[in-house]
């Protein structure tokens, strides 16, 4: 999404081609890139580096990946509606999973296949957005190359959502999961130890880890703990979204629970300030969230180290 890089916005879209991780995409890319997590800001600013390079401890070459990437942002926020058709309207058997190449040639095919859902200036429009992120997406392949291994985007790497502080709440919402059955913020007090990973069914890194999610869910499960997921396509209860998400998880074998709720919900404003997917964070069981949101796929790599100290201390706290 760079997510709301499709919701990038849409969080968006970001699925950067070979990179892990997507762009934003609450519902879809546009709207979400003109705010950084419920923070007002102008759609060039939002989630650009405040502070200098030198001050910030990143590289130019990071600096100047963040730059392109907000530049992605924009695209899709311009004409957030056309992006959102876009990707809403694409082969579900795909899974928008990219097969390596330039993020924006993938964007292109995807408009190829949908064309015919699109008046013949709205296609122009598509196109010369894709054909500007084909040439964004060569610069950020060429600065990866340049930047420290330890300075390079993981997964998605981008602007983490200011809420998520640690020791914050996590936002209150009233929602069910995708079977309709009713949930809200009482469930982390069931749980010694709850994550929540972020999600969107047209990001390719995000579908990847799904099956690594369940796994850790069966194991936080034996220890008092469980996985939850949520997918920013289904707020709202939208149902064809739902039953997608649905379809994607029975694909790759992923049986915990998803949950949905109101976007105008506080917990429905986090989603859609999320500005990389996927991400994950972490609640105690009196609903903190523990640490900052984990960017990127968690899997494996210092994201999966990260997230499995997080949960163990989180769990050798609970037992006290």
């Amino acid at each position: 999404m760079r997510l709301k890089k499709i919701t990038m916005t849409l969080a968006l879209m970001g699925l950067i081609a070979g990179l892990a991780a997507c762009g934003p995409k609450d519902k879809t890319p546009a709207e979400s890139s003109s705010q950084v997590a419920g923070e007002s800001v102008p759609a060039g600013q939002a989630g650009m580096p405040t502070t200098p390079p030198e001050e910030s401890g990143k590289s130019g070459a990071e600096e100047e990946i963040n730059k392109l990437s907000q530049e992605e942002n924009e695209i899709f926020a311009k004409n957030k509606d056309l992006w959102d058709k876009v990707f809403l309207s694409a082969n579900k058997d795909s899974g928008m999973i990219t097969d390596g190449t330039n993020y924006g040639e993938f964007l292109k095919k995807t408009i190829e296949s949908a064309k015919d859902k699109f008046t013949a200036d709205e296609l122009k429009i598509l196109n010369e957005g894709a054909d500007k992120i084909v040439e964004i997406e060569k610069k950020i392949e060429e600065l990866k190359k340049q930047a420290p291994a330890q300075a390079k985007p993981q997964d998605g790497q981008s602007t983490a959502p200011a809420a998520a502080a640690t020791g914050d709440k996590f936002p209150s919402f009233q929602g069910k999961d995708l079977d309709g059955n009713a949930l809200d913020n009482s469930l982390f007090s069931k749980n010694a130890v709850t994550v929540i990973n972020f999600w969107f069914s047209t990001c390719n890194p995000c579908i990847g880890e799904l099956d690594e999610l369940d796994a850790l869910n069966k194991d936080l499960k034996a220890k008092g703990g469980e996985v939850i997921g949520i997918n920013s396509f289904t707020l709202d209860d939208q149902k064809e979204a739902i039953e997608e998400a649905k379809e994607i998880l029975k694909k790759k074998g992923a049986s915990y629970r998803n949950i949905t709720f109101p976007s105008n919900s506080e917990a429905g404003k986090y989603v859609q300030n999320i500005m990389s997917f996927p991400t994950t964070i972490v609640v105690d069981r009196q609903g903190n969230m523990v640490g900052d949101p984990i960017m990127g796929a968690v899997a494996e790599g210092k994201q999966h180290e990260e997230l499995m100290n997080r949960i163990n201390q989180i769990l050798e706290k609970d037992k006290k």
